[in-house]
């Protein structure tokens, strides 16, 4: 190795020994940078809220489940098995998450009544966000000027908030659908079809409340979407078969009055329009048949299409808080004041380079 080899890789070498010596003999700003940002971050984290977390588990059944319940029935009713078996799911489980995130799906749980765990006043899921939010200290400073600016200037909205037309919401209520978005989650486990609800909140009933009536308006939203095409088809079938069977009724009391006032006559003309009258009442007898077999089949088929859900988790009322996390917060505080300490120290004894290899 030739000398200069030698000196370069002398001064390359970080020496760790001065870098503890020179970190310790600044300790006292160590202890000033240490013990300022315990206080903010304390009271940084003390201006938090606490908020709750309930989870609802739904496990869904898929279609196919459903078809083989009827299979025996929509066969002997003539219905084609196979158009029905390729008939794909019209809707996957991993499309709930979408269903939720639908402003539609949001907007019917404005209505919703709750009142928190500490209180009996009932009111609007709307107005307990509108109104009885509790923000953090800080966010309560910077949001109150901006409300009393609105308020000078006259920028409410002149809907009223109460009439809610997911087609063109007011501001207020943009504002709330967006809280639901973050307060109400939807996820689905790729693997087992698992459909999880997530529902938090700053008051632990209220959130157990929204949970399990997030589940079920869910099941109902994804019912009506399901079985809306075949409710259409049966309540035209349920129109038809009433019209065929008023139309036979009509038919076999012609064909029954006709008879009975006929019944001594011997001429042609008369046994023509007798036999006349019993092909109309035939005819008809068979179309009131034929449709009375579709009403069964589209029956079958509003039930072959309601969805089951089973229940593996229902909504309780969380007894712990989910957060905020302050202890574990005031310690990532502490880390970043004391990583942020040591460069400031290394950087101004100009050692900082030589330890990164610079």
């Amino acid at each position: 190795m030739s000398e200069n080899e030698y000196i370069e890789q002398e001064e390359s070498s970080v020496d760790y020994g001065q870098i503890f010596t020179t970190l310790i003999k600044r300790k006292r700003l160590y202890y000033k940078v240490l013990s300022i940002t315990f206080v903010g971050a304390c009271i940084f984290t003390l201006g938090l809220r606490n908020y709750y977390t309930c989870e609802v588990l739904l496990s869904p059944e898929l279609s196919t489940t459903n078809r083989s319940t009827n299979i025996a029935l929509l066969t002997q009713l003539g219905m084609n098995m196979r158009t029905s078996m390729m008939a794909t799911e019209a809707l996957y489980p991993t499309v709930y998450p979408e269903l939720m995130n639908s402003t539609d799906f949001k907007a019917t749980l404005f209505s919703v009544p709750v009142h928190k765990k500490d209180s009996t006043r009932i009111l609007s899921y709307y107005d307990y966000l509108a109104h009885e939010q509790k923000p953090s200290w800080w966010g309560a400073a910077i949001s109150a000027p901006f409300k009393l600016l609105g308020e000078l200037i006259g920028t409410k909205d002149t809907i009223d908030q109460h009439k809610v037309n997911p087609f063109m919401l007011t501001k207020e209520q943009s504002r709330i659908v967006k809280m639901i978005d973050k307060k109400v989650v939807c996820d689905v486990d790729l693997k087992s079809m698992v459909i999880s609800i997530q529902v938090t909140d700053q008051d632990p009933l209220i959130c157990a409340t929204m949970a399990d009536t997030v589940q079920r308006r869910l099941q109902d939203f994804i019912t009506d979407y399901r079985t809306k095409k075949a409710k259409v088809d049966l309540e035209y079938t349920r129109t038809l078969f009433k019209e065929a069977k008023a139309r036979y009724d009509k038919a076999r009391q012609l064909y029954a009055s006709y008879s009975d006032a006929n019944q001594d006559m011997i001429l042609q003309s008369y046994k023509t329009k007798l036999i006349d009258l019993e092909n109309e009442m035939q005819l008809q007898f068979n179309n009131y048949n034929a449709v009375a077999r579709q009403l069964q089949v589209a029956e079958a088929k509003v039930q072959e299409d309601t969805p089951a859900f089973t229940l593996l988790q229902s909504a309780t009322v969380p007894v712990k808080k989910a957060g905020p996390a302050r202890a574990k917060m005031v310690l990532v505080f502490l880390f970043l004041a004391f990583l942020g300490t040591t460069v400031y120290i290394l950087n101004k004894e100009k050692q900082l380079k030589p330890l990164l290899g610079m």
